[in-house]
């Protein structure tokens, strides 16, 4: 409660109209004095009577809060706060007089500011440690609990690996899933005991900024969101110290003095944002301030005159690498170093202490304009779906949710080529950057160009590039660990994982991929990197993805219907309209690949299939390699789902019948590319109600008597002629079945001659 009554104090100062937040500091310490006199502390009593005293007055209306009373009160909390801290540690009282504290409080007196033995942050934090009644545990101990759940994964993961290659059994296939659960559920639970809201590393700052820059003569605004990001309460711990540096140096000497302020055209208060927000398996921390920036070129020549580099070295920096000169240890542009802090000074410990926790710190600046910090953290100890991959014969993971789509790089529609020396490909009609793995890690590879797999990445806030790798393999869980800080250093990897046989795998950070291979994820890049090109190159091969199945069949597809993979909840997944059909974002598409009667839980693979104008979802079990056929196919007897067998890998896999597909789950419901249009009468109530909704899922425009467009199709009642039909076909439906003559007069419930005359009507035109 004191810790987070310190920013409540601070941000009353600021609105001292808002009196819900003047009740809910006189209701803090109006039981601190009930409590107290319950308890017999009379000291404690004593201060926060005082403080109820001028409070109450504020809240009657008595007294305006202004900036010393404000002072006053913070100063009562401090000293309470130092009570309490000795109260819990079994400790006397601080000696002294509080009689000096309790006379600020009055109107127009002079502050006398508390003389504490701890900072404000660390008594607020003892004294919030006796307040919640819980079970204490050790840190080590939930570390031992969560390495076992651990352990768990990964042998879970092997013993779904050994279930894939053995004949399948369906009474020990339900137990591995009903286990599957079970680790999942406990995996969640212990990972929720370690979490902690990063707004207890935040609730701080408010107080701390404001006494910083009453300090320095400065005005200071502070911006807090994302106070619900969770994250390891030991990495929150880790990181108080470098946040705490960053504040302050962006206080000092970021934000200018009201007068510099002014004269530059800005306004007296400076603007100091602090956000958090989770990417991926990162928690990203923005600390940026409105204030004068740093000067690259200042750096540079306090670099040259220290020794640090040679003007030639210099000459050579680019204006990031410029700004990175802050990192450097002593070096400073400040004219002054204060006790506060020295804008550069130090910047090298904090660099250091975020890499020993597997963390990034970047820097962001533009003269006169302000700067921008980010702190890159990882959560410690989490569990991520993941794809391997691997170039020869090491293994390596990709964050899952990065991955767009993965192709073949010698599939009919993709093209590589080199420009200027970067890689580009395209993949149907669209060009991004290519790196090679085995090149940016300096690996040798098994594969050549166009034998290898492209995996298409998208990065937090970056843009598309592709990855060529020598093979995928499964998409698996992993538990991933922040690995050593010289790993982590090259920028590569996010972390380190345990394969299911036990052996190390590192899990690529895509942004950090993508600027180790050259590729700038810039967003004024992206005009003239992604472009719409026309697709060459026609392969003899037919690439497919082998998968199995749910029903565990090992199957293919061809590679060029395959849109992406998608992974959707259970609950996404209903009957709807007669068939089985996906919910994904804001479509809805036919569902094949799975039992009428089939029951889903968790979660569901499947593919997007797409024909160039529909798609249809396919769901699967996993997918297993990209392959081609290299065998003659043998046809089915009967046209179905499966067009043919063949081998594969050499193996036996059953080769999807794509048109089929689309003909059974989308039917008359698919719409031609160029709509048909079709006139009803707009009075006619049956013909609104009971023929519209048919004449549309076949594909039409349906429009009324007064609509100038010109129909395809003109549909009348007997006895009742429509005007303006033009070179339309004219379809009459009669009430009377012995009236219709199966041609251009139909009997209005033949079902099947009203569809007939329907497709025929837009074949007819030409459509």
């Amino acid at each position: 409660m004191l810790e987070a009554l310190g920013g409540e104090i601070v941000a009353w100062e600021a609105s001292p109209d808002d009196r819900a937040r003047l009740d809910n500091i006189f209701r803090f310490v109006h039981t601190v004095k009930g409590n107290c006199g319950f308890f017999d502390f009379p000291r404690l009593e004593a201060l926060s009577h005082a403080a109820e005293d001028a409070l109450a007055d504020c809240r009657a209306g008595r007294r305006t809060p202004d900036h010393g009373l404000v002072s006053a009160v913070l100063g009562v909390i401090d000293r309470i706060g130092e009570m309490i801290a000795a109260i819990d540690a079994g400790e006397e009282f601080p000696v002294g007089d509080d009689q000096s504290l309790i006379d600020s409080l009055a109107p127009g007196a002079e502050l006398v500011a508390p003389v504490p033995s701890m900072t404000s942050a660390d008594h607020g934090a003892k004294g919030m440690s006796a307040a919640p009644r819980t079970l204490r545990l050790s840190v080590e101990l939930l570390d031992r609990v969560m390495s076992g759940v651990s352990d768990m994964v990964l042998a879970r993961n092997e013993l779904a690996r050994r279930l894939r290659e053995s004949a399948g059994d369906v009474t020990v296939d339900g137990a591995f899933e009903r286990l599957s659960g079970i680790i999942a559920e406990m995996r969640d639970a212990i990972t929720r005991t370690r979490m902690q809201r990063i707004e207890n590393l935040f609730v701080a700052l408010p107080r701390m900024v404001r006494d910083l820059s009453g300090e320095l003569g400065k005005q200071v605004l502070v911006d807090i969101e994302g106070g619900d990001v969770e994250l390891d309460r030991e990495m929150i711990e880790m990181i108080r110290d470098p946040l705490t540096h960053i504040i302050r140096n962006a206080v000092d000497h970021g934000i200018e003095s009201p007068a510099a302020r002014l004269k530059a055209g800005k306004r007296e208060i400076g603007i100091l944002a602090v956000s958090a927000r989770q990417s991926g398996n990162q928690i990203l921390i923005d600390i940026v301030d409105d204030g004068k920036g740093i000067d690259g070129a200042k750096l540079v020549e306090k670099a040259v005159s220290s020794g640090v580099m040679t003007k030639d070295e210099a000459a050579a920096l680019t204006p990031r690498e410029q700004l990175a000169l802050i990192f450097e240890a002593g070096l400073s542009t400040a004219k002054t170093v204060t006790a506060i802090s020295g804008r550069g000074v130090g910047m090298d410990v904090v660099r250091s202490n975020v890499e020993r926790i597997g963390g990034i710190v970047e820097v962001d600046s533009t003269v006169g304009r302000g700067t921008r910090m980010t702190l890159r953290v990882p959560l410690t100890l989490t569990i991520i779906p993941a794809l391997t991959v691997s170039i020869g014969s090491q293994h390596f993971a990709i964050p899952r949710a990065a991955i767009e789509e993965i192709v073949r790089a010698n599939g009919s529609s993709v093209t590589l080529e080199r420009i200027g020396g970067a890689g580009i490909a395209t993949i149907r009609g669209r060009r991004v950057p290519e790196i090679s793995l085995a090149d940016v890690l300096g690996l040798e590879s098994t594969m050549s160009d166009t034998e290898r797999t492209l995996v298409v990445l998208k990065p937090a806030g970056g843009d598309l590039f592709a990855l060529a790798v020598d093979r995928i393999h499964d998409h698996e869980e992993l538990v991933v660990k922040p690995a050593a800080p010289a790993v982590m250093a090259t920028g590569l990897y996010a972390g380190t994982t345990l394969a299911d046989d036990g052996s190390p795998i590192l899990l690529f950070d895509p942004a950090g991929l993508a600027e180790v291979g050259g590729i700038h994820l810039d967003l004024q890049e992206r005009g003239s990197r992604v472009v719409e090109a026309p697709v060459v190159a026609v392969s003899t091969d037919v690439p497919v993805l082998l998968f199995r199945g749910l029903d565990g069949a090992r199957r293919a597809i061809r590679l060029g219907i395959v849109d992406r993979i998608e992974e959707v909840p259970a609950e996404a997944i209903r009957h709807g309209a007669g068939q089985l059909r996906v919910q994904l974002g804001e479509a809805i598409l036919p569902l094949a690949g799975v039992a009428p009667d089939a029951v889903f839980k968790g979660k569901v693979r499947l593919f997007r299939l797409n024909d160039g104008h529909q798609e249809i979802g396919f769901a699967f079990s996993e997918v297993i390699d990209l392959m081609s056929i290299d065998h003659d196919v043998i046809p089915a007897s009967v046209p179905g789902q499966v067009s043919g067998v063949t081998l594969i890998g050499g193996e036996p896999a059953e080769l999807l019948d794509a048109h089929w597909l689309f003909a059974e789950y989308l039917g008359a419901a698919a719409r031609p590319a160029v709509p048909l249009v079709c006139r009803l009468p707009s009075d006619d109530a049956w013909m609104q109600n009971m023929l519209r909704p048919i004449v549309e899922a076949a594909g039409y425009i349906v429009i009324g008597d007064g609509d100038d467009l010109l129909p395809d199709l003109v549909i009348q009642s007997e006895g009742k002629t429509s005007a303006k039909t033009g070179e339309a076909r004219v379809l009459t439906l009669a009430t009377d079945p012995d009236a219709a003559d199966g041609n251009d007069k139909i009997y209005r419930y033949d079902r099947a001659g009203l569809m007939l005359a329907l497709k025929s009507a837009g074949a007819g035109r030409g459509r």
